[in-house]
């Protein structure tokens, strides 16, 4: 099927690996011109069709840059894929999560993509056209226990914000939609520093053993595996699409059947 984003230029955030390189490497193949930000861009070296911008998102002028890099180099930004975005396991509940810890949350996971928006839209605007795919969180709805309570309450800002914005931003052809990934095989879960190596390392589990423990504790995966990146980024691409122009306010949920409630 064609995407019918050739010759699209789309910023992603975040893009330099996981979900976002995955995104990008989607994006280009279906024919779209990509301005890839990131604080390190090594893994961008090489990629047709990508412009590859070293930024931090987390300052406040950021993803303004970003997207003022974009129009400067191609005159419009038809898609914005905010994917930029971290999370630090809480291993010691609520009254161990301080405001500072929420704040470092909020402005990994929300201001980041609150300021991209903001960068964004009034190209968009006057284009008459643009997609907006948000990269949020079942833990935006889904908080079994504390262990992510702070990136959860980063991700359904995030959620809520979209909500709001594909209802003013729709009559002027801005349309605005969210990705809710569960578990998925990055470093967020497998990497030296997240769930898995945590949770080895408080418990004297193997890895193996500690993300095993982990899934089951929330309630398990009904396929049995985590998803992979490039599956979050074939729903991302297919929102950013042209072939879903009446889809807006929507969030979908890609998480192996952990989620078992309607």
């Amino acid at each position: 099927m064609d995407l019918e984003l050739a010759g699209k230029v789309a910023v992603v955030t975040g893009a330099s690996k996981g979900i976002g390189l995955a995104v990008t490497r989607a994006l280009v193949e279906e024919g779209a011109r990509v301005v890839a930000g990131a604080r390190t861009t090594d893994t961008l070296d090489g990629l047709d069709g990508v412009l590859a911008v070293s930024v931090d998102l987390v300052a406040p002028d950021g993803p303004g840059l970003l997207v003022r890099k974009a129009i400067d180099a191609h005159g419009r930004v038809d898609v914005l894929v905010n994917n930029v975005g971290a999370v630090r396991l809480r291993l010691d509940g609520f009254l161990a999560t301080s405001d500072d810890e929420f704040d470092w949350a909020m402005r990994v996971n929300f201001f980041t993509t609150l300021r991209a928006t903001r960068a964004a839209v009034p190209a968009m605007i006057d284009q008459g056209d643009g997609a907006i795919v948000n990269v949020a969180s079942v833990n935006a709805f889904f908080e079994p226990d504390a262990g992510t309570i702070d990136y959860g309450a980063a991700k359904a800002a995030v959620l809520n914000l979209s909500k709001s914005l594909a209802q003013e931003l729709g009559p002027k052809g801005v349309r605005v939609n969210c990705v809710s990934p569960g578990p998925v095989a990055t470093d967020l879960w497998l990497g030296d520093h997240g769930v898995a190596a945590t949770v080895a390392q408080a418990s004297g589990l193997n890895r193996d053993a500690a993300r095993d423990t982990v899934l089951a504790g929330i309630g398990g995966l009904a396929t049995g595996r985590l998803t992979t990146p490039e599956e979050v980024a074939t729903l991302v691409a297919l929102l950013a699409s042209g072939r879903t122009a009446n889809v807006t306010g929507a969030n979908f949920v890609i998480d192996g059947g952990l989620i078992k409630t309607t």
